[in-house]
């Protein structure tokens, strides 16, 4: 059979060629003639009377770059695609809505999801099967690619009913999983709820949750910091630190680069998959830096700016952006450049430093861990066995012996690795995910004392405010130069967060201003006013299959948990009522999905957390830059109360402040000091110019500072 006409060959393109997306680039000249997502594609598959082939992935993915060089790069499974098929590519990062309905459709249809996606469907987008990685040839009990293409072009031509009853099927399907409906006030019972659930499935030895693979999903830990901070349950705070130690510990943490990878493939968070996600530092830098605001534990707080060093250093673009991801391979092989051999650690180091570092992170010989392919390697993951107090103890030298020794040799193995092939680096920007490292860089600048993380959280903000708020509508991504894709609204969501914190980091109004716009875009454009929630995208977006509303939290928070606690938050500083009823609306809407399963919507119980209170508004009044209003923010930024909101008001220049909200025209300074004006939601406390009575009056234990 030969390539039919227009298919891509070694020698020249197909139709991916002038595509932005990384992931769509390296497939640009594939053999199989790949379209982008879009009408010439489906009007090509409903001239032609054939099925079309969506695959969906990310250019840092290790299972997509298997599947692509096993089968998409192969001449014969290519013109078996292309003469059967409409094949079509979509990059899961830029096109998230049309990925989440087609996982959605995965999950129904096999009970499992995962990258690369596959999917079958008619011309009219409707999936009659799904999977996710096949294997070119069939073998052990499973199909290959090759003989799956084979049948489906029977089944398209001799039993094409049934394949359409199946799309039609999964179609309505997918119609009932975004359908939310009227429930009850979560309340507080859902957070004892949800507590008990998480300590069911708690690993005690480990840290983490469950028996097998762990993913570090901070906002877990979120949820349970706050449990113990209302509660002061002591097992509550132990789920958080076991975790938090066990992880940074862990092979899942680059102890000579920095950063996580994506999720350890064992109970021990030992052996990563090697991806480094961008969300992934984000929301990992937020819980370390709250877990070192609530324990004074000094170890998370170095976790945490060593995370932030990664980022600013490895994940920035010149104009002060963050990129995607980092992949898990390099020369094709997954981990590659992050393994090391006993050999190389003797070559880099003299023979006392190598046998220093082997021990601290269990360096051998022989290999320190099983890849999982051929059983045996040499290779070794460094990972610390002991902590350092049991180190201090064992090596006999003090803790800042012992710091400053493994900070030297780990300097000199960095300088090694810089010299190896690196992993690929998706460069493109993401509104989303660039929302959540803007939020977390604005808490560490606060809990740090620190302006370089505010400078680079101003600089990542303005860069979305200039390049990607186009007639005051987001994008979901850039790169190139080119600003596409109409934003979702996890780009409004976590977008918002990002500069909700900023405003509270900085106290430029502007940044606040700023989100308030966008709350109000993304309500006139996302909010369903039939059943209440937002959908996530815009009423004006392409219609991809259904309009989908997503509540579950996954690897990043849902976009309607982080609005959920927007909305609450906005509502405290604006004292706008109709965004508090609106956030009321949600929880009931989506209540009988988050009872059914609280393990997995614990942001959205964090917002939960935040309604049912005590929660603060606080505006501190004082001149900007006087010794007394300093230590009054300072004071705040060190504690951690996580149910806050905070104005600052400089009552020499009160004109855009008092703006935000009518009460604050008739705030002011006591006797010239800076002020504290602290309400909760029911009642507001006389101000205060006593730094410990206003700590008192937002419930921080003073006998414990």
């Amino acid at each position: 059979m030969k390539n039919p006409e227009g298919s891509a060959s070694k020698n020249r393109y197909n139709h991916l060629k002038d595509e932005k997306s990384p992931y769509l680039i390296q497939h640009a000249t594939n053999p199989v003639d790949w379209y982008p997502w879009g009408n010439e594609a489906f009007k090509k598959a409903t001239q032609e009377d054939k099925p079309i082939f969506l695959s969906i992935g990310y250019s840092t993915c290790h299972w997509c770059h298997v599947m692509a060089h096993e089968s998409f790069e192969n001449p014969e499974v290519a013109t078996l695609l292309n003469h059967v098929f409409v094949p079509i590519k979509v990059d899961r990062e830029e096109r998230p809505d049309i990925d989440g309905i087609y996982m959605t459709a995965c999950q129904i249809m096999t009970g499992t999801g995962g990258w690369p996606l596959t999917i079958i469907m008619t011309p009219d987008k409707k999936p009659f099967f799904a999977g996710t990685y096949f294997p070119r040839e069939s073998g052990f009990g499973a199909i290959g690619l090759k003989d799956l293409i084979l049948n489906v072009q029977d089944i398209w031509k001799d039993n094409r009913s049934e394949a359409l009853n199946s799309g039609d099927q999964i179609f309505n399907a997918l119609q009932d999983v975004s359908k939310t409906g009227k429930g009850e006030y979560l309340g507080e019972k859902i957070l004892e709820i949800t507590y008990d659930e998480l300590s069911k499935v708690f690993d005690d030895e480990n840290g983490g949750f469950g028996d097998f693979q762990k993913f570090p999903t901070p906002h877990n830990l979120m949820f349970l910091l706050r449990y113990w901070k209302r509660t002061a349950n002591k097992h509550a705070l132990y789920m958080v630190t076991k975790t938090l130690d066990s992880m940074a510990m862990g092979g899942i943490y680059d102890h000579v680069g920095f950063g996580f990878h994506r999720y350890s493939v064992d109970k021990d968070w030992l052996v990563p998959h090697y991806e480094k996600m961008l969300y992934d530092q984000a929301l990992i830098a937020m819980i370390y830096t709250e877990a070192f605001q609530a324990t004074g534990n000094q170890y998370y707080k170095k976790t945490a700016k060593e995370i932030f060093e990664y980022v600013l250093r490895d994940m920035s673009s010149p104009e002060g952006a963050f990129y995607s991801a980092e992949d898990a391979d390099s020369e094709g092989v997954e981990g590659k450049f992050y393994v090391w051999t006993a050999k190389e650690i003797r070559k880099v180091l003299d023979h006392d430093d190598a046998e220093f570092i082997s021990f601290v992170y269990d360096v051998k010989d022989d290999g320190n861990f099983n890849d999982g392919y051929s059983q045996k390697t040499v290779n070794n993951i460094l990972h610390l066995k002991h902590n350092i107090n049991e180190l201090t103890e064992i090596l006999d030298l003090s803790k800042s012996e012992i710091e400053n020794k493994i900070k030297t040799i780990l300097i000199k193995l960095y300088n090694e690795r810089e010299k190896r092939v690196h992993p690929h680096k998706d460069n493109k920007v993401l509104t989303d995910w660039n929302g959540l490292m803007i939020a977390s860089l604005s808490q560490a600048a606060q809990v740090f004392n620190d302006k370089k993380y505010l400078e680079a959280s101003k600089v990542a903000a303005d860069f979305i405010l200039k390049k990607l708020l186009i007639d005051n509508r987001l994008m979901h991504r850039y790169r190139e130069g080119d600003a596409g894709i109409i934003g979702n609204l996890d780009d409004y969501s976590f977008m918002i967060w990002g500069l909700l914190e900023l405003y509270t980091a900085s106290f430029d109004v502007k940044y606040l201003n700023a989100a308030l716009n966008l709350n109000k875009t993304l309500i006139r454009y996302f909010w369903d006013v039939e059943s209440n929630g937002f959908y996530f995208t815009a009423s004006d977006s392409e219609k991809v299959l259904i309009r989908e509303k997503k509540i579950y939290d996954s690897a990043t928070p849902s976009g309607n948990s982080v609005e959920l606690l927007n909305l609450l938050h906005i509502a405290r500083l604006t004292e706008d009522r109709e965004l508090e009823a609106m956030a009321v609306k949600m929880e009931t809407s989506f209540s009988e999905d988050v009872e059914r399963l609280p393990t997995g919507h614990t942001f959205f119980i964090t917002a939960v957390d935040f309604e049912v209170g005590p929660s603060f508004e606080v505006v501190i009044v004082g001149k900007s830059g006087a010794h007394n209003t300093i230590n009054m923010l300072n004071k705040i930024k060190n504690q951690y109360i996580p149910n806050k909101v905070v104005i600052f008001k400089d009552p020499n220049n009160p004109d855009d402040v008092n703006k935000i909200a009518e009460s604050l025209r008739f705030k002011e300074s006591v006797d010239g000091m800076a002020t504290a004006h602290i309400c909760t939601s029911e009642s507001c406390k006389q101000p205060t110019t006593d730094v410990n009575e206003m700590l008192k009056i937002l419930g921080v234990n003073l006998g414990t500072q």
